[in-house]
């Protein structure tokens, strides 16, 4: 059985900090600059190791249901946070992709849109597309991260480094995770996710900073 690092939030208190008015010194947001949630040091230990983050599709970076058309056209609700999550990482060199037992257009065009590359759907069984991977990159399984919500995603979790697992799983895959997510699946499990290994690789203050710069020129 996996050790699971907690993952409560913090209090109101703590994140409701007040910034001084008018003061454009980033300093003054150093509030902000940590996590919004408890994150233990051997879930972080884990983070600072990850090179490639695989996410299974539904009940991962969507809530699980699947909207059927009358033409049979497959619909999926994506989270835009977990999209800006992803281009996070990868602006800093951590490589994402996904591995899917099911198949549909909505997500190509949906990992087009994130410039994701490493696109897997399909795939009955997960294992075999997840090692082919990791030997076509040169990686191994401690360098990688997987986030999965039901019992197919197993196989994987039981080898990846980094075994995550959305708030919404299923009871064994929680109990094999690593770290459970504070959300659940498609409502910013994803993003959580992406933030934490961010901070685990010491690069979070400076992605976080970007945003809080205020150019005055008119």
């Amino acid at each position: 059985m996996r050790n699971k690092g907690k993952d409560s939030r913090k209090s109101e208190a703590d994140d409701d900090k007040t910034r001084s008015e008018g003061n454009t010194d980033l300093g003054s947001h150093s509030s902000l600059l940590t996590l919004p949630f408890e994150v233990d040091s051997t879930v972080l230990a884990r983070a600072a190791k990850v090179k490639l983050v695989l996410f299974d599709v539904d009940g991962v970076l969507t809530d699980g249901r699947l909207i059927l058309g009358d033409d049979g056209q497959e619909y999926k609700s994506f989270n835009s946070l977990d999209g800006h999550g992803i281009k996070m990482l990868q602006r800093h060199g951590v490589t994402a992709g996904i591995i899917s037992g099911r198949t549909s257009r909505v997500v190509e065009h949906r990992m087009k849109d994130l410039g994701i590359t490493h696109v897997h759907q399909g795939c009955l069984e997960k294992l075999p597309v997840y090692r082919k991977l990791l030997d076509a990159l040169g990686l191994h399984a401690d360098q990688t991260a997987f986030v999965g919500d039901d019992v197919v995603d197993l196989p994987i979790m039981l080898q990846a480094g980094f075994a995550v697992a959305v708030q919404n799983a299923h009871p064994l895959v929680k109990r094999h995770a690593h770290w459970i997510t504070p959300s659940a699946g498609g409502n910013g499990a994803a993003r959580a996710l992406c933030e934490l290994i961010l901070y685990a690789q010491g690069v979070y203050d400076a992605e976080m900073q970007t945003y809080l710069i205020t150019n005055n020129a008119e």
